[in-house]
């Protein structure tokens, strides 16, 4: 039998400082509930992804001052169109359907959001992206 809404649900981790209240808006209701969540399980791969960007890119990433790195975190998830889409796909991918029914309602702002969480989330961890991937300090 196929149980993959609960399967979803049962992987994700569980976020204690999140709040959820009766009188919350829908759009912040579904970025504490499924977003973060998501983005928290989705970690590992959101990492791995973003060095894969970088070493693309001829690893101009690892010569930017501090600055500079955190600008280019949003800069490639906010302008580079094919990118921003696959981390998106990573997301969306882990929703079950009835988030997805819901997401398509408000797509446009929930995808706002889902990309400020995922660039706030990648610059807490810049210090993840000092060295080439596969180099050892």
């Amino acid at each position: 039998m196929n149980d993959r809404p609960n399967d979803l649900l049962r992987i994700r981790p569980e976020i204690k400082k999140t709040k959820v209240y009766p009188n919350m808006g829908t759009e912040e209701r579904f970025q504490n509930e499924t977003l973060r969540p998501i983005l928290k399980l989705q970690n590992p791969l959101l990492i791995e992804v973003f060095h894969n960007y970088i070493e693309k890119r001829k690893g101009v990433f690892y010569e930017l001052s501090l600055e500079k790195k955190l600008a280019y975190i949003e800069t490639s998830l906010i302008k580079d169109q094919k990118f921003r889409n696959s981390v998106k796909g990573m997301i969306i991918g882990q929703f079950t359907v009835a988030e997805y029914r819901c997401y398509k309602q408000q797509s446009s702002s929930l995808n706002k959001r889902m990309m400020n969480l995922v660039i706030s989330r990648l610059q807490d961890q810049v210090q993840l992206f000092e060295v080439p991937l596969g180099k050892v300090v």
